[in-house]
């Protein structure tokens, strides 16, 4: 029967299966506990090492003790002047412990909470554990890097075409001048002065014996030469690769969210969640990736991270000009021959008369042929979800965008009322599918 050892590095010298017990445990606390820290969490911090305070209560193992104040004990007290072998002691009275301490206060109450670590992994699994289908979801995040072979030293072992003469020969030399093994030269002055010898017309006793003498000599070094030969398998050594991951193809993101006056909080911490999982959906597919935060009103301006979510701008709404920004920026930082691009937009749909085909012109002819995907997402108040249950009702955007959606396979559009729907639209948008050509959809092959 076969044996398993699991050789994981524990973390931090911890016991690794106790770690795993506990977050089996304490799942349901964690979960609410980063639930609630989702709030206060910018996107990048999303994707690495987090630690969360945990409630003690409800979490402890049971375990067994021997009662104190029950049952017979026998144990042996050194160092004392009182008592003997065979001595009782009295129990502590009323089932305490023991006298002492501070007294108790009669009012009051709390819980006490300890501070855990959760790796990357443990958090993301945690952060996807109440989708519908995380599988799924899971499968799209990891994605496999492909490697390719890079030069890494030398190996003892390998196959022939990988044979590095150079290095084997080096290795040749150097053993057979440390075991002084017999050059030719020294075989062919052997030989010769045998052969001079054998030749002599009338050899006397002196030339006999130094002949038998070359001869034993001459044998010796054959048998040496035998014995050490010119190449060994230990002298061989092969061309030895390393597979060094390839960096994939790099990525932007552009995340286009309307702060506009009717964009009150409440619309604002549903797009900064859907964000939060693009991020990372794309962050754990490629090895580089870069985010573009746009916000517009009636204006569009590249800001940083905190200002996208955070700024209290408020003004009209023309949303042509986030896409006006979006391809200023491609065009200055980002070539597509380079890059992949993805872009989100999130809006309540609220735009200014007229700009609606502004947009679906820009969409159609100059974003969507330079867009991996792009995905809109309209956040309605939850009154409007019940009247907006059909893709056909909306808002004029909403009609607008459909065009586009006719059109481009590669361009998605869902709608969001409560947090509750984040993760399914998620799910929606970024499903596998099969592969297709982004080409508008009416257009010849």
């Amino acid at each position: 029967m076969p044996n398993f050892i699991d050789r994981r590095l524990n973390p931090k010298d911890k016991s690794l299966g106790n770690r795993q017990r506990f977050l089996r445990r304490a799942r349901a606390q964690l979960k609410q506990v980063i639930n609630k820290s989702i709030k206060d969490r910018g996107i990048a911090d999303m994707d690495g090492e987090h630690v969360v305070s945990v409630p003690t209560k409800g979490i402890g193992e049971p375990s067994f003790r021997h009662s104190a104040t029950g049952g017979r004990h026998e144990r042996a007290f050194t160092g004392n002047k009182e008592f003997t072998t065979g001595d009782r002691i009295k129990k502590p009275p009323g089932g305490g412990t023991g006298a002492g301490g501070k007294e108790a206060s009669d009012s009051g109450e709390g819980e006490d909470a300890f501070q855990f670590t959760l790796s990357r992994e443990e958090f993301l699994d945690l952060f996807f554990d109440d989708l519908e289908l995380p599988d799924l979801v899971k499968t799209s995040l990891k994605e496999a890097i492909s490697f390719k072979p890079r030069r890494a030293g030398f190996a003892a072992t390998g196959t022939p075409s990988n044979i590095n003469v150079l290095r084997t020969m080096r290795n040749s030399f150097g053993r057979r001048i440390a075991l002084r093994r017999p050059k030719e030269g020294e075989v062919d002055e052997v030989e010769r002065r045998i052969a001079e010898l054998t030749g002599a017309p009338d050899p006397d006793r002196a030339a006999c014996r130094q002949l038998a003498q070359l001869k034993e000599d001459l044998d010796r070094i054959l048998r040496r030469r035998k014995v050490i030969p010119y190449l060994d398998p230990v002298d061989i050594r092969y061309n030895r690769f390393e597979p060094e991951p390839l960096p994939n193809s790099k990525a932007v993101m552009f995340c286009l969210m309307d702060v506009s006056g009717s964009m009150g909080e409440r619309e604002k911490e549903l797009a900064k969640r859907f964000f939060i999982l693009l991020h990372l959906f794309l962050k754990r597919r490629y090895e580089r990736i870069e985010i573009v935060f746009i916000r517009h009103t009636h204006e569009a301006d590249e800001v940083d991270e905190e200002t996208f979510f955070y700024s209290r701008e408020t003004g009209g709404t023309v949303v042509s000009t986030a896409l006006d920004e979006m391809l200023r920026v491609v065009r200055a930082r980002y070539p597509t021959r380079e890059w992949n691009i993805y872009a989100a937009q999130a809006s309540d749909g609220d735009n200014f008369s007229g700009d609606s085909g502004k947009c679906v012109d820009y969409l159609s002819t100059q974003i969507m042929p330079l867009c991996q995907y792009y995905a809109y997402v309209e956040i309605l108040d939850e009154r409007e979800a019940d009247i907006f249950k059909g893709s056909e009702n909306g808002t004029a955007l909403w009609r607008a965008y459909q065009e586009v959606g006719h059109d481009w396979s590669n361009f998605q559009m869902k709608r969001i009322a409560r947090p509750g729907d984040i993760y399914p639209v998620f799910r929606e948008l970024f499903a596998k599918r099969p592969k297709a050509s982004h080409a508008p959809a009416g257009a010849g092959v």
